[in-house]
């Protein structure tokens, strides 16, 4: 296989984690390899490991933590390819540990790696734009409730009351959706999620939206406001509408092998589980 040309490893890294050893296997891998080491910034994240630069999108981006650093890699690298480097967790993006980096930047070199293209949520709203990785999440501040009127394309779905809602893409769908008891998304589903939070009366069950389709949410906060989250960003809310939209194929990860639907990482971190019947009946040895 021919060397991939590319000049410029960049980093982003996990404020807390150890990751001395990741980032050692990455300076004698890059200095080995002639190539640029820095470090992407990251929004609330001041740990410094590497010289602050820039990435172009023949580079490669190295997310050392878990799953947050690699969303946090995904939005620095504006698509750029990201490779998830699992230190001290096992996180369901993440394509390798921290003990199999140095063969793994050796195969991305030689061009022996499978790019995950994953979609965004693009977020248009009347105090600008903005995307997401992962979701969006609209929720009440203080005591009281918000309420929204939902709208996909032209249709009214519902006027809710309650804690708030989340919008998901189909990577987001195994995060915060999930726990609020929304659906899983397969990877390369082409929908995305919403999912209202402890909804005051009514009915509205979470909704399942094809990849062509608009969603549209009016805000009418209570007297304590709202605020909003994007991929676990919590920012101070101004907008009062917001519409969302599918991007396919904004955002790329690293993987080696073959990459499946995403059930094989949810099961191995728990977050799916076996009925206790099942698995007491494994322990009979199937009797």
């Amino acid at each position: 296989m021919a060397d991939v040309p590319f000049s410029r490893v960049a980093l982003v890294v996990h404020p807390t984690r150890d990751i001395d050893g990741a980032v050692a296997t990455l300076e004698r891998w890059t200095a080995q390899e002639g190539l640029e080491l820095v470090q992407l910034a990251a929004k609330g994240n001041s740990r410094v490991v590497a010289e602050p630069g820039i990435v172009s999108a023949a580079d490669l981006v190295v997310a050392l933590g878990g799953d947050g650093t690699v969303l946090a890699a995904l939005r620095a690298a504006a698509g750029t390819p990201v490779l998830g480097v699992a230190c001290g967790s096992l996180g369901a993006m993440s394509a390798v540990t921290a003990e199999e980096l140095d063969r793994a930047l050796d195969r991305f070199r030689q061009g022996d790696w499978i790019a995950r293209s994953l979609p965004a949520l693009v977020i248009e709203s009347d105090a600008g734009a903005d995307w997401a990785a992962n979701d969006f999440v609209l929720i009440r501040r203080g005591a009281g409730q918000v309420t929204a009127d939902v709208t996909v394309d032209d249709e009214l779905y519902v006027r809710l009351a309650g804690d708030g809602l989340i919008v998901a893409t189909p990577l987001g769908s195994s995060a915060y959706t999930m726990a609020a008891g929304g659906p899983i998304a397969v990877a390369g589903t082409p929908v995305f999620l919403c999912t209202p939070l402890a909804m005051h009366g009514g009915s509205a069950p979470p909704l399942v939206l094809p990849a062509d389709a608009a969603l549209t949410v009016e805000v009418r906060p209570n007297y304590a406001g709202y605020d909003v989250e994007i991929d676990g960003q919590r920012r101070h809310a101004t907008a009062s509408r917001y519409r969302f939209v599918l991007e396919k194929d904004r955002l790329s990860l690293v993987t080696f092998g073959h990459i499946g639907r995403g059930m094989t990482p949810l099961r191995k971190r728990g977050l799916i589980a076996d009925s206790p019947r099942i698995m007491a009946r494994d322990r009979r040895g199937g009797r």
